[in-house]
């Protein structure tokens, strides 16, 4: 019988909580290791619908991406939102784990999987590990730097429109600009812009950014294509889901049934 352990110890083994940014609050933030898991559910983020399917489909672990907690934590009662989501939980007994930017930028984490999803070729982390001394990171680091034949910027957003499976997204820059390498960095990752631009990038693929970003971006000559910051994530936790029942054939895993973007596309 599988535990809490047991579930931990593998996503740690392929998404290792060194590879998390400093800021960042990963790995078991709620629950017992001993505790035994029949049913594990995945999300993206913990949210009110997600934790009633937790506990409608009596699921021992949620695995999501986005932590919570995020921020410390002084009190624990339901008088803060978060607060009444861990207590509903905890009085549960559903223990949450959160890999969030390790897996982000795991060999095989969400940004890998979006650089492969999307065809890229001599794929490799747009900044780079410095000297670590852990042989599980060793040619990793976070973002994702690819090649892809020369197309356009319209082309290559159709691209992302069709893999992640979404209606539309913003651009940034002519649409006819001819790119062929590609900076990616999932979620809200505006910040890799000056990044993706000393690394050649002619496009920087994130899930959303700031207005100014997009400004800095078009300054800098580099489009960005932003299908929002949930498609560009979610998918992962989809195969994720997959990935723990193939490992663990003895666990019942899906990823939320629940769970929904909460923007969507509306015509004018």
């Amino acid at each position: 019988m599988a535990t809490v352990a047991d579930v931990c110890g593998y996503l740690e083994s392929f998404a290792p909580i060194t590879l998390a940014e400093d800021w960042d609050n990963v790995g078991l933030l709620l629950g017992d290791r001993q505790t035994a898991v029949h049913k594990v559910m995945t999300c993206l983020t913990v949210t009110g619908n997600v934790v009633q399917e937790a506990i409608e489909q009596q699921v021992d672990m949620v695995v999501t991406h986005h932590p919570i907690p995020f921020k410390g934590v002084k009190k624990l009662s339901t008088d803060s939102s978060t607060g009444a989501l861990l207590w509903n939980l905890a009085s549960n007994g559903i223990s949450v784990y959160s890999p969030h930017t390790a897996f982000d930028s795991a060999r095989n984490g969400i940004n890998q999987q979006l650089a492969v999803g999307l065809g890229l070729t001599e794929i490799r982390p747009l900044m780079p590990n410095q000297d670590s001394d852990d042989k599980r990171l060793q040619g990793l680091g976070t973002g994702r730097v690819g090649v892809c034949e020369s197309t356009t910027l319209k082309e290559f957003a159709s691209s992302v429109s069709a893999f992640l499976q979404i209606d539309g997204l913003h651009v940034v820059g002519d649409p006819q600009m001819q790119i062929s390498r590609i900076g990616i960095g999932c979620g809200s990752a505006g910040e890799f812009i000056r990044p993706a631009s000393r690394a050649g990038c002619h496009v920087l693929l994130t899930g959303e950014a700031r207005f100014h970003t997009c400004l800095e971006a078009e300054s800098l000559g580099i489009g960005m294509v932003l299908p929002g910051h949930y498609p560009s994530e979610r998918f992962a936790l989809e195969s994720l889901a997959q990935q723990l029942g193939s490992e663990f054939s003895d666990l019942t895993v899906w990823a939320s049934r629940s769970e929904r973007d909460p923007l969507s596309w509306q015509a004018g």
